[in-house]
C-alpha cells in the first residue's frame, strides 16, 4: 500500500481521533484517551491546518490526558 500524504493522511487522522474520543466516551478508556490526544496532537502540528483548528485540537488534547489521568485514578 503506497504511503498516505496530504488530504488523506490528514482525513485518517480525524476520523482516528474522532474513532478514539468516543471510545473514550462510550469505555472511559484511558488508553483510547491517550491515542486520540496523541492523534490530535499530530493534527495540532500539521502547519496545513487553520490555526485557530491546530489550536482546539491542542486544547482537546490536553483535555483528554487529563481526563485519562483522572480516569486511571478512578479506576483503581
Amino acid at each position: 500500500m503506497p504511503p498516505t500524504t496530504g488530504f488523506a493522511a490528514t482525513a485518517s487522522l480525524w476520523a482516528g481521533a474522532l474513532s478514539q474520543v468516543l471510545s473514550f466516551s462510550e469505555t472511559g478508556c484511558p488508553h483510547s484517551a491517550r491515542r486520540a490526544a496523541d492523534l490530535l496532537d499530530r493534527l495540532a502540528d500539521n502547519p496545513q491546518l487553520d490555526g485557530d483548528i491546530r489550536d482546539l485540537c491542542e486544547r482537546a488534547a490536553r483535555r483528554l490526558n487529563d481526563d485519562s489521568k483522572e480516569s486511571r485514578r478512578v479506576s483503581r
